[in-house]
């Protein structure tokens, strides 16, 4: 049964994990901010698709060898901490560069960015993530009996997770878009980059030096 009990706290739970700023949010609003509310929404679509392979490696038990094996969990950890150094380091080049966002209707025509980018950096950012592994598979299983089906189980709760945190950063989306003439501003521009750049850069370095769970 896929909405029994259990459901409940799990909705309670996961909607009050997803709206819990982290680098998600903060690469929505990058990428709101750098192409517009389409790569904001983009971007949610495609980190919110990852936890759909987080599930599945989950239920299928390739998340146990993960945690059972240092070498394995090494370098997907070192992988997921360079994916986010790497967006610091071409967030902290374009503060450097220090020019205001185009924005439509204020400074020109928005900056026009493959649609493929935004999906490429949410997905790689979310599924490239260790801590996700870690968190789907200590959490799921809390919410799966049994004899449930483990796979469709984790799938259906997985899809639940897609919903609110899409909803979440689809609204922090529009609200990033909405503000024209902020992000028009160079000062601004600066700012944000500066700040996105070094908070990827500290979740990267912060991710490499952690040592590994169990």
């Amino acid at each position: 049964m896929l909405v029994d009990a259990q459901f409940w706290p799990f909705l309670v739970a996961i909607t009050l994990l997803s709206i819990t700023p982290g680098v998600d949010t903060l690469l929505v609003i990058r990428n709101t901010a750098r192409g517009g509310v389409r790569d904001g929404v983009l971007t949610s679509l495609a980190i919110c698709c990852g936890l759909f392979v987080h599930a599945a490696v989950s239920a299928l038990g390739i998340s146990l060898i993960l945690l059972q094996s240092a070498w394995a969990f090494g370098v997907l950890k070192l992988a997921g901490a360079a994916y986010l150094i790497w967006l610091g380091l071409q967030a902290l080049l374009a503060a450097r560069r220090g020019q205001g966002l185009p924005v439509a209707g204020v400074s020109g025509a928005r900056q026009t960015v493959p649609v493929w980018r935004p999906l490429r950096e949410g997905l790689l950012s979310n599924v490239l993530n260790p801590k996700t592994v870690v968190f789907y598979m200590a959490f799921l299983p809390q919410f799966i009996a049994p004899g449930d089906p483990a796979l469709a189980k984790s799938l259906f709760l997985a899809g639940v997770h897609f919903v609110i945190a899409n909803l979440w950063q689809v609204g922090v989306a529009l609200m990033v878009g909405g503000a024209g003439r902020l992000l028009a501003s160079a000062a601004f521009a600066r700012w944000l980059n500066g700040v996105t750049g070094a908070v990827l850069i500290a979740f990267g370095i912060k991710l490499a030096l952690e040592r590994q769970p169990g």
